[in-house]
């Protein structure tokens, strides 16, 4: 079947997703909104509005910013907009299409015009031993503690860098759940770097305090804090049994049975790079995104980006990335002229600026450092999905093999369900070490549909429309990944 077509189309129900959604409702566009999730607010606001049930305890330690995301899933629920919960988009087989699938199976809606605000995924970390059972991420331990309420019921650590480590260390340690150690992996370097960015962000003080009031409740908890660490590695038989590291030189090691890793987020840039949206490379956030106007509009005519999915910069800015794109929209449908469009735009830009202006800070101070993007071990698993080991992409690479592309052909190294999107990273990385080339140039690699698992009785669902997409009906007659 073919949906009626809609004026808006967002994919994604997070600050982004939401705040276009009302933009462009109360500018009289008509707007559906698809969300993977089963109830809006994205990870970043996940079961915020059911934070009401939660115990005392629990709404306490998730603490006032994300409880705050409940008012704004109230206005999203009231703006008129549709919204189709448990659904993934798969493909932008055309201008002016997606292709979905829900619980009734695989569809195509039409749209005038697609706004892809699908947020952030967790870095992964491909470091010794990441993939034993009992290692997972901060932002998987996130989940659990929204949705259910549970916390970690044997001694734990938490490892890497970011404003989520510290957030996270923090709320479990609210819960009388503290982490055995906190180890942190900011240098000397790092503050040296991040130093150039401070006065810009002392005119952010509240935002910027923030981390060191956390730092300082731990203090008060007894947390230990350690920072500096390099050469992480996990160890054990049939689960993570202990961890090793160094500092300054000095080897150290600590038994535990989960371990929990963090270095930040990237954009969730897939479904624009299949929509033809050209993506660029930055250096600070050592992250793709799609290339993009101040209205977040891309290269592809019709198609625009919000919130993380175009840039790291938080749910307050991500809120406010969506009511521009939602004010474009308007103006480009021609519900509001372009007057009216910037003189909307004012305020929201404003507050835009000063959202941003701690970024280049934490970006600076919280960048991966090379132990935790390029594998130091050869036997480092880097793709979990085919086994492949940080050894073999090595090696193809000092045959000739420059390119992401070409290593899968070698290695099969992102050909697994994720698509690459667990290896991408590592991959280009490595490359880049043995070519001496930067990730950028490097690349990624070739994103093709679907960008989400499709079964193939899903697609079969599509038997009925005649054409699926001029440019990717291979597809549907045999088409490779």
């Amino acid at each position: 079947m073919i949906d009626d077509v809609v004026d808006l189309a967002i994919v994604g129900a997070g600050p982004a997703g939401m705040a276009a959604a009302v933009t462009a409702c109360e500018l009289g566009l008509s707007v559906a909104v698809f969300d993977e999730q089963a109830a809006p607010g994205g990870q970043i606001y996940r079961n915020a509005e059911n934070a009401s049930n939660a115990s005392r305890s629990l709404r306490q330690a998730l603490g006032p910013d994300y409880l705050s995301g409940a008012d704004q899933i109230r206005a999203f629920r009231a703006c008129g907009a549709r919204y189709h919960p448990r659904t993934r988009v798969w493909d932008v087989p055309e201008e002016g299409a997606l292709a979905i699938v829900d619980d009734n199976g695989a569809r195509l809606v039409r749209t005038k015009r697609i706004l892809v605000a699908s947020g952030a995924m967790e870095r992964p970390v491909p470091l010794p031993g990441w993939t034993l059972p009992g290692v997972m991420g901060v932002g998987a331990a996130q989940t659990l503690l929204k949705i259910e309420g549970l916390v970690p019921d044997e001694p734990y650590i938490i490892a890497g860098g970011g404003p989520l480590t510290l957030l996270t260390a923090v709320q479990l340690t609210r819960l009388a759940r503290p982490p055995k150690a906190l180890l942190l992996t900011e240098r000397v370097n790092d503050y040296l770097h991040a130093v150039g960015y401070l006065p810009d962000a002392l005119r952010s003080f509240p935002l910027l305090t923030k981390g060191l009031k956390w730092l300082r409740e731990l203090k008060r908890c007894g947390v230990p804090v350690v920072r500096g660490i390099e050469d992480l590695r996990a160890e054990g038989e049939a689960r993570v049994e202990r961890i090793h590291w160094r500092r300054g030189g000095q080897p150290a090691s600590m038994d535990t049975g989960l371990l929990l890793l963090h270095h930040g987020v990237t954009p969730a840039f897939e479904l624009a790079a299949v929509a033809g949206c050209e993506t660029v490379w930055d250096a600070e956030q050592a992250a793709w995104l799609p290339k993009a106007d101040r209205w977040g509009a891309t290269t592809s005519g019709g198609v625009a980006v919000a919130g993380d999915a175009g840039g790291i910069a938080g749910a307050a800015a991500a809120a406010l990335t969506g009511s521009l794109s939602g004010l474009d929209a308007a103006c480009a449908l021609g519900r509001i002229d372009r007057t009216e469009r910037d003189r909307r735009a004012i305020p929201l830009e404003s507050r835009l600026v000063r959202e941003r202006r701690i970024r280049p800070f934490l970006d600076a101070l919280y960048r991966p450092p090379l132990d935790w993007r390029r594998p130091p071990d050869d036997d480092t698993i880097v793709c979990r999905c085919e086994s492949v080991i940080a050894g073999e992409i090595r090696a193809a690479a000092r045959l000739g093999c420059t390119g992401p592309n070409q290593i899968k052909s070698f290695t099969r190294c992102g050909m697994g369900p994720c698509q690459g999107r667990m290896c991408a990273f590592a991959v280009a990385e490595l490359i880049a070490e043995q070519t001496h080339a930067d990730p950028g140039q490097v690349g990624h690699h070739r994103i093709r549909p679907p960008v989400k698992p499709v079964t193939v009785a899903e697609l079969a669902s599509l038997a009925g429309i005649e054409r699926l997409a001029g440019r990717r009906s291979g597809l549907l007659k045999g088409g490779g990944t």
